[in-house]
């Protein structure tokens, strides 16, 4: 709509030019003057550039208009109106346009070192170029967008991790050139990888004139071709070695070509690149010279590798003096002067090492944190501190931003000060950023472990293996740990998967130490019964013990002289009797000024009994409740109004006020942490808290109570182990206030037995052991990217230590096999001989067969029955051939059970000429069994007097046992024996009951030379054990077959079979060996196996091994990453609204039952049914793959009891109403919320990789949703 100008009279000489000026499109005008421009230029009437903006007018009569009453105006009648298009010409040359090639080389200019004069400028090759985070493992790729520099990318490589060697380029280009060597028979591959069909090469029958080259033979001569020599010496070398290898031919003849080294080795493909840089044990090619030379076996053996030894103790036991003189600056100074162990702690972070401080809790294991901190910022490095929960991190923030300015925290939901030198963080944090190939870990120097006992925890152990064998190289460790009895078989598992020298910092000492006391007392006239059990000094003491057992036997006996005979069935149970004890040991305590005292109890709803029902107790002054109540106010000012009304926060008022804490998962997280605070104040007297407490936080107390030493662990009730015992007890004494910490067991009941109490107080800690397992997320993380494998994830895990320890050893003996294997003659196998090789894995497995079944004859009630003592026997070894002993004495060693046994023999010339042949050297000639010797029932009879021995047997040498018995007096045998044994005895007669046995041994081997009947396993020792029984049959089989074979008539015979079964047995060693060091031995490859299968099932990995796109949504979750997929892949949850997708996701983070019914929707009711059966289907698949875990177990770790919480939270509930739903405790609803939180920004992630925008969007709602009041209160740490 255009504006009509106002047309005004011309203007006189003294009138002023006037106009209206349109301001906006609002209807505003302004009054203005202007001269006209000389060449009469206007003024715009308008601030708007083109007049008003167009303005949507009544639509309705338009279309009446024009397409109501002339249909004429339609697009159909004119061509002109209708749509138009412009077709796209196309261009099949921009398909060859390709981005520009990084450049090769650069130039680098040369200079004089001396007076920095250029001297010219030369080419030099460029290693790292086009390097990026989508595919590099390299710390030389350019870094990430700003964005992604914290946390890093889901598509990002991880930096290579430490220990593993990266390969150089020159590895990689002479991989290249090794891999040229292919054999075009062999080595050809079918089928590309990750593809399904390949091209098939179908063999053609083609034969080649005798002239022609064969390709292989052709391409081996040109790898051993030279052009030149590059100096005299090296070309006299190599002539040298042809002439070695000239005689070596002649003198082996035609055998020359049966010796492996002879022949070049066919190319290994590597599957990773870290089998690149492993070197090679065999001998190649080159090699093999050298091995033709290598010295005789007993020569090699000498030579033993140099054990190595990556965990180094530190001794802690003398001072170190020259402290200030070796670090005269150091980085950081407290105002106490540190422990022994702390400066030996420092001194190894000044030198860069890596450390492991075991240490019990409160001696001072954060000082060495703190240094590193320190040294971190004075080498403007970064350091990274993880603790296994988010409320230690928490309040390590706290107390770090207190001691250094520049400290950060990120947690799931919390992220403040992400720049800074030194990030608080959780373990699985920490993870995920090296997963996903975090720039932070470019400047990283040092990454502290706190609590590194926790990686025994079942759940969450893992996490810290993956962690320490991700680490890069570069980065330097700390653990802190509490006492374990394995620091140093830990520290070295670390030190040889990273490949550097762990520092063990382990001391027993406590800075305060501890005096253990039971407590019987139960009213005001027993409250001092305390009796001492452990004392300072850590000595047990049984008096104590028994005054405690007399005290409360006493008080039992006059409660039965009161009120009759009739014991009460719990003595000292009950809420009223609970009340007294209490109430008589703080009064107690209190007197003796022992306040306050910390009293743990395992059980949330217990501690919250014991709190309530001490109504009478207030511990606090007038002032220090006002301190309490400011305190208090202050804290909970930043909840809403219907917050700070929650019954559990008006009772914990009332409590706080009288110096009463309670601390436990059930409790809101800003309670727990006023009550911590409060406590740290030495405002709380008496805090009745779980375990939990006793994790991390240097919070001690003057007393620490055990309510009970009993304690259910999710499966039984059981008495604590020491460690846990440890670990609470070390709560009680305060560093410098107190000079002996006490801790009282109240004995309720009946007084603990004495051997639990010493085992618990005075027994070994649990040692730190693996909890490595294999997960969905892990497997899937690596396989995307190629140079790493699961294999050496696994390999490298803490659960395969003690069996690659030795892999170094294994490679040294390998290469002397290959060299002893080298220089051995083959045997001789033409001719008759032709079947010498059936004959000796026959005997082999005859001779297995028979040890088999006399292991299990063993093993058997009535085995051990029969071989009782005075049982005859036939003892078949490399001493005696079916000689007859009797059983003397059998041992009670199950593992590895003796039979000693006395055996015809020769008499003593025989054994004087056997010693004397031993004593010479001269070995026993090797014999070859013949079917006779194997099936030859003849018992041995002597040639001469008959004499005897007494030898301690094992299974494999008893052929068989009679059906005789003898009566012996078997202790008197052994100990004429044993007297016969010394020097001064050694020539006198052997006693009667030896005699008289000897000579029904040889009466019974003369009545019977064809041989004794035998016990039959199966009819006479009643095995029906089928592998004994199918043992049997095949014995008898293989016995039958023995005399068929040719190579018995063979005049050859024995000693080719020697050589063939000394051959042999290298062989079958070098195999094992290799078994040993190759990925078939490690423990978990089945369970990989499966689980890979899983994933190929689902779809989530191809054929190939490569990653596809539901695998790359599974990899966005953390936790149940198969369930959440494919509910987000069926669409299950795209339908629903936020509050309804965030209720169902909460069957993943509750872990509680519950006993309400929930009260539910049928949507929901639907999602849950949904929920369940995709479940199944998952459990299904892995019990068809072959995993262990029962459909049921898998079905049943969904639990739903929050579901209409959550859904009710969600739509807007208030926090007060919530708790009424369930019979869940507040702290735990919350917990539940705020992991949820997380899940949802997984699922949001997830949603984005699949293009989901709509489930984006709602996952982005739900959080929000969660995200308000009491549950996402800012921790009072962080402010």
């Amino acid at each position: 709509m255009e504006l009509e100008r106002i047309a005004l009279p011309p203007r006189g000489p003294l009138e002023l030019p006037l106009s209206v000026l349109e301001v906006g499109c609002a209807g505003r005008f302004e009054l203005i003057t202007q001269e006209e421009g000389p060449q009469g230029d206007e003024f715009p009437l308008t601030t708007l550039p083109h007049g008003l903006p167009p303005y949507a007018e009544d639509l309705a009569s338009e279309l009446e208009q024009r397409f109501l009453d002339s249909p004429d105006w339609l697009p159909i009648h004119h061509f002109e109106r209708s749509h138009r298009f412009w077709p796209r010409e196309k261009d099949v040359q921009s398909l060859f346009e390709v981005d520009v090639t990084p450049v090769h080389s650069t130039l680098q200019a040369e200079r004089n070192p001396t007076t920095g004069e250029l001297l010219g400028f030369r080419e030099a090759l460029v290693d790292n170029m086009g390097l990026s985070a989508k595919n590099s493992l390299s710390f030389q790729r350019a870094p990430g967008p700003p964005v992604e520099a914290l946390r890093g990318s889901a598509t990002n490589y991880p930096f290579w991790p430490g220990g593993m060697d990266e390969p150089s380029l020159e590895q990689i280009k002479t991989q290249e050139d090794l891999e040229e060597d292919i054999d075009f028979e062999t080595d050809l591959l079918m089928v590309p990888p990750g593809w399904k069909k390949g091209v098939e090469f179908t063999k053609q029958e083609l034969k080649a004139s005798p002239g022609l080259l064969n390709l292989t033979h052709f391409l081996r001569a040109l790898d051993t071709f030279e052009l030149g020599e590059s100096s005299d010496e090296e070309g006299k070398q190599k002539a040298e070695e042809v002439e070695k290898r000239k005689k070596k031919g002649k003198g082996q003849g035609a055998k020359a070509e049966e010796t492996p080294p002879a022949e070049p080795a066919p190319l290994q493909r590597a599957n990773s690149l870290e089998e690149l840089v492993l070197k090679e044990v065999t001998p190649t090619p080159k090699s093999a010279p050298q091995a033709a030379r290598a010295p005789a076996p007993a020569a090699t053996a000498a030579s033993e590798p140099p054990k190595e030894q990556w965990a180094i103790p530190v001794d802690v036991s003398s001072p170190v003096d020259d402290f200030y003189k070796r670090i005269p600056d150091p980085a950081f100074k407290w105002p106490f002067e540190p422990d022994v162990f702390q400066k030996q702690a420092i001194l190894h972070l000044e030198k860069h090492d890596s450390v492991f401080v075991a240490a019990h809790t409160s001696a001072g294991k954060t000082v060495v944190a703190e240094y590193a901190i320190a040294l971190s910022q004075k080498h403007m490095t970064r350091t990274i501190y993880t603790s296994p929960i988010k409320a230690l991190s928490n309040q390590k923030f706290r107390d770090f931003k207190d001691t250094f300015e520049d400290v950060g925290l990120l947690t799931g939901d919390v992220q403040l000060h992400p720049d800074a030198s030194c990030l608080i963080m959780t373990t699985e944090i920490l993870r995920s950023m090296l997963y996903n190939g975090s720039d932070v870990l470019r400047d990283l120097e040092w990454v502290i472990f706190d609590e590194v006992h926790y990686i025994n925890d079942s759940e969450r152990g893992v996490v810290w293996e993956e962690v320490l064998i991700m680490l890069p190289d570069h980065v330097n460790i700390i653990l802190l740990s509490a006492t374990v009895p394995n620091t140093l078989e830990f520290a070295d598992w670390i030190g040889r998967i990273k490949r550097k020298k762990i520092y063990v910092i382990s001391t027993l000492k406590r800075p305060v130490p501890l005096e253990h006391y039971l407590y019987t007392g139960n009213s005001q006239k027993t409250q001092n019964e305390l009796f001492l059990l452990v004392d300072a000094r850590g000595t047990f003491l049984t008096k104590g013990y028994y005054d405690a057992v007399d005290a409360k036997k006493e008080r039992t006996s006059k409660h039965s002289q009161t009120f009759g005979a009739k014991k009460p069935m719990h003595p000292g149970a009950g809420p009223g009797q609970d009340k007294n004890i209490w109430l008589s040991l703080i009064d107690m305590l209190r007197k003796k000024d022992q306040l306050p005292v910390v009293a743990f109890t395992f059980s949330r709803n217990r501690c919250d009994d014991n709190a309530s029902m001490l109504t009478t107790v207030d511990l606090t002054s007038l002032t220090e409740k006002s301190e309490i109540h400011v305190f208090f106010q202050k804290c909970i000012s930043r909840l809403k109004g219907t917050d700070r009304q929650l019954p559990q926060v008006l009772h914990m008022v009332d409590l706080l006020k009288r110096g009463i804490g309670v601390h436990h998962s059930g409790i809101l997280p800003i309670l727990k942490e006023v009550v911590e605070m409060l406590f740290s104040k030495g405002l709380v007297k008496i805090l009745f808290a779980t375990e939990t407490f006793a994790m991390g936080v240097n919070m001690p107390a003057r007393t620490v109570v055990f309510d009970s030493i009993r304690k259910h662990d999710g499966t039984n009730f059981r008495d604590l182990v020491p460690a846990e015992y440890i670990q609470m007890a070390g709560r009680a004494g305060r560093r410098g206030l107190d000079t002996t910490g006490m801790v009282i067991i109240l004995c309720k009941n009946q007084v603990p037995e004495m051997a639990d109490l010493h085992r618990m107080m005075l027994g070994k800690p649990t040692q730190l052991q693996s909890q490595f397992r294999l997960t969905y997320t892990m497997i899937l993380n690596l396989l995307r990217v190629e140079a790493l494998r699961v294999e050496d994830m696994m390999k490298r895990s803490f659960s395969e230590f003690h069996t690659r320890k030795d892999s170094k050893i294994h490679e040294h003996r390998i290469a002397q096999l290959s060299c002893i294997l080298a220089n051995m003659e083959a045997a001789d196998m033409s001719g008759q001989l032709g079947d010498l090789q059936e004959y000796y894995h026959l005997v082999r497995e005859l001779q297995e067969t028979w040890e088999l079944i006399q292991r299990r004859v063993m093993e058997s009630v009535n085995g051990l029955k029969a071989l009782s003592v005075g049982r005859v026997i036939v003892v078949k070894n490399q001493e005696h051939r079916n000689a007859l002993g009797v059983i003397l004495q059998v041992s009670s060693d199950t593992a590895s059970r003796a039979f000693s046994t006395l055996v015809m023999c020769e008499k003593n010339p025989t054994e004087g000429d056997l010693a004397a042949n031993k004593e010479a050297g001269l070995p026993s000639p090797p014999e070859a069994p013949l079917p006779d010797d194997l099936l030859r029932t003849e018992l041995f009879l002597p040639e001469g007097p008959c004499g005897h021995t007494i030898k301690k047997l094992g299974p494999s040498d008893i052929f068989g046992i009679t059906t005789k018995t003898l009566r012996v007096n078997a202790e008197r045998i052994l100990e004429d024996f044993k007297k016969r044994q010394m020097p001064r005895f050694r020539n006198d007669p052997p006693g009667p009951s030896a005699a008289t046995a000897t000579q029904e041994l040889l009466r019974l081997a003369e009545g019977s030379p064809e041989g004794l009947p035998l016990l039959d396993p199966v009819n006479d020792l009643q095995l029906k054990n089928l592998e004994v029984v199918e043992g049997v049959v095949r014995a008898r089989h293989l016995e039958e077959m023995l005399p068929g074979f040719q190579c018995l008539h063979s005049p050859h015979f024995h000693v080719e079979f020697v050589r063939f079964r000394e051959r042999q047995r290298v062989l079958e060693e070098l195999e094992q060996l290799r078994f040993l060091l190759s990925d078939q031995s490690l423990l978990l490859l089945p369970e990989y196996h499966q689980r890979v299968q899983v994933l190929r099932s689902l779809g989530y990995i191809n054929e190939g091994g490569a990653v596809e796109l539901k695998g790359s949504v599974a990899r966005q979750i953390s936790n149940h990453e198969l369930l959440l997929t494919q509910l987000l892949l069926d669409n299950a949850l795209t339908d629903l609204r936020p509050e309804e997708i965030v209720a169902l996701l909460s069957c993943t983070v509750c872990q509680v039952r519950t006993q309400v019914e929930p009260q539910l929707p049928s949507v929901l009711q639907k999602g849950i049914e949904h929920i369940r059966s995709v479940a199944k289907e998952i459990a299904l698949l892995q019990r068809k793959c072959g995993l262990q875990e029962s459909v049921e177990d898998f079905v049943e770790q969904y639990k739903f009891g929050l579901v209409e919480v959550v859904y009710e939270w969600a739509r807007g509930m208030p926090f007060a109403e919530i708790a009424r739903l369930t019979d869940v405790q507040e702290g735990i609803i919350v917990r539940c919320i705020q992991r949820l939180d997380e899940t949802c920004r997984e699922m949001r992630n997830a949603a984005r990789v699949t293009g989901e925008p709509t489930l984006h969007a709602k996952m982005e709602a739900a959080s929000n949703m969660i995200k308000r009041d009491i549950v996402f209160a800012a921790s009072l740490y962080t402010q």
